[in-house]
């Protein structure tokens, strides 16, 4: 008996037993450590090929060797079985999955709107508050930047609730012109109101007429002969001037998007993610996967894409490098997880290849990097 027929005995034994249902299965060890966790639409017919097919790859192979006891979960749909696949990937990290090395959350900016004076703040984790949250970013840095560009144009608060509350004297953010001093009555409530709406504005991506708005604000000051506040309005349309003259505005035009690249060499793979928001770039991020050396680079992607939006939030489009065989599956499941139309596409054209390209780019730099340090 050859080793891979081992674990073909013990798939044979269950099959009768299992319904055909879509579902999640589980390939366990003599310990029982979990192997490797698969889905399927059909489960006795997935797991039939385990059975049938003679020339296995190398992996399954080894794996099917190993292969003591098989469990499975019925799901109501193939959907659910995506999710739950994924969910127990992440958790039992079986040595034959393609593993996604991440269990972080990316940093959103948070503005409060209950509040009589909102406060700005980085966030992370699940948004249980009531507000507006601008995000993710693609790493702690970047929210903390944007959020000093916020508190150079529009003077919102960040320190928290308790300093707010006992504070007798402006603090230095005040006197380095980063805060209006609401905790003691510098700015009245409407005014400062409608610099957090003007925020709100500028980080959906609305400079320009946040600009108009201050424009037209310092001019009715001048013609009401109120030079201070025309003073401070001309300050912050310089800053903004100075911002928007910064700002990495993509020539792609991409709203709200991911795109996802990646570049494989010496049996290592690299993914680059960047973060597009309000038709900017909000920071990327490089994440090496676990897999064999065979893997073949559009299953390490499909692998990547089901498992990294398992526990985020998914922009409306998924911009990608390759092709992936389970598209249909994943934009299915993810529409119904965040109950809005997402669209997974492969660029192959235009504004958008170069947008790739370049993704592609800093994936193979950054893997570059990483087998040389390594």
């Amino acid at each position: 008996m050859i080793s891979s027929d081992i674990g073909k005995e013990v798939i044979k034994k269950e099959l009768p037993l299992i319904p055909k249902l879509p579902g999640v299965y589980r390939m366990l060890n003599d310990k029982e450590e979990i192997l490797y966790v698969g889905k399927a639409k059909n489960l006795p017919n997935r797991l039939k090929s385990y059975v049938a097919e003679k020339n296995h790859i190398i992996r399954t192979e080894r794996m099917l060797s190993q292969t003591r006891k098989l469990e499975i979960t019925t799901t109501s749909n193939e959907s659910e079985a995506l999710l739950l696949e994924a969910n127990l990937i992440k958790k039992h990290k079986p040595r034959f999955n393609i593993l996604l090395r991440d269990d972080k959350s990316f940093p959103f900016i948070y503005i409060g709107n209950k509040e009589k004076w909102s406060q700005i703040k980085r966030h992370r984790g699940k948004k249980t508050k009531e507000g507006f949250y601008f995000g993710p970013f693609a790493s702690a840095g970047s929210a903390n930047w944007t959020i000093k560009m916020i508190q150079k144009i529009f003077h919102l608060r960040v320190c928290d609730d308790t300093v707010f509350k006992n504070r007798e004297r402006p603090c230095i953010l005040y006197q380095i012109k980063r805060c209006s001093g609401p905790c003691v009555g510098y700015i009245k409530e409407d005014d400062y109101k409608q610099t957090v709406n003007d925020a709100i504005e500028f980080v959906s991506g609305k400079s320009r007429k946040i600009q108009k708005n201050l424009s037209d604000q310092m001019e009715k000051a001048s013609e009401e002969l109120d030079f201070e506040k025309a003073a401070i309005l001309r300050d912050r349309i310089k800053s903004l001037n100075i911002i928007q003259s910064s700002q990495r505005v993509n020539e792609a035009n991409l709203v709200e998007a991911d795109v996802i690249a990646g570049y494989k060499e010496s049996g290592k793979t690299c993914i680059q993610v960047f973060f597009y928001r309000s038709k900017q770039n909000w920071g990327n991020q490089a994440f090496f996967p676990k897999h064999d050396p065979d893997e073949n680079l559009n299953e390490i992607i499909n692998s990547f894409v089901s498992q990294f939006y398992e526990n985020k939030s998914v922009p409306s489009s998924i911009i990608l490098s390759e092709e992936i065989k389970e598209k249909a599956l994943i934009e299915t499941t993810l529409t119904q997880k965040e109950n809005k139309q997402i669209t997974i596409s492969v660029a192959k054209k235009g504004s958008k290849l170069k947008v790739i390209n370049q993704a592609i780019k800093n994936a193979k730099d950054s893997l570059n990097r990483k087998l040389y340090e390594s």
